[in-house]
């Protein structure tokens, strides 16, 4: 599930580690823009982190304080139910560390861990913030790398995400 490989690259000479590093780059940009978008509420900036046809699972995130959404299917989906519920009413940033990766041809899988600060924006003393480890499986679109699937788990939160995730 997470990337536990015993080394970064794989590629060991020349112009195959400079293919290798600039693919890894590509990949962890990939969560960058969906990070970046959901906290500047930037539509085209978060939909470029995914594939038409992408799944985000937050399932076993929101399982850990007994919330049940839905599988989110499709890039046009996921996009629209983000965005359309904390737009205005959600404050967010979100730290991505701890990024691994280990890529197979033309497909990628991408480990990372999540700091996740969400706010009401009416009242910022209403929160949760939650670190979430993510699994990512990604495909290559010419130069740059897009998100298929992504999977969202829980390792502790604290504050209220049923404020938060409750629209």
């Amino acid at each position: 599930m997470y990337v536990t490989d015993d080394h970064a690259l794989a590629a060991d000479s020349g112009t195959a580690v400079v293919r290798e590093l600039r693919d890894r780059a590509e990949i962890v940009d990939a969560l960058h823009r969906f990070a970046l978008g959901q906290d500047l509420k930037d539509r085209a900036l978060f939909a470029s982190a995914f594939t038409a046809d992408a799944e985000l699972d937050f399932r076993p995130a929101a399982a850990k304080w007994g919330a049940r959404p839905p599988l989110m299917a499709g890039r046009d989906t996921i996009v629209t139910t983000i965005l359309g519920l904390f737009t205005g009413r959600v404050d967010t940033t979100h730290q991505v560390t701890n990024t691994r990766v280990v890529i197979e041809n033309d497909t990628a899988r991408l480990t990372a861990l999540v700091e996740a600060q969400h706010l009401l924006t009416a009242d910022h003393g209403v929160f949760a913030l939650l670190k979430n480890p993510y699994d990512v499986q990604l495909t290559r679109d010419g130069t740059r790398w897009l998100i298929h699937r992504m999977r969202i788990d829980n390792t502790w939160f604290t504050g209220d995400p049923n404020a938060i995730f409750t629209a």
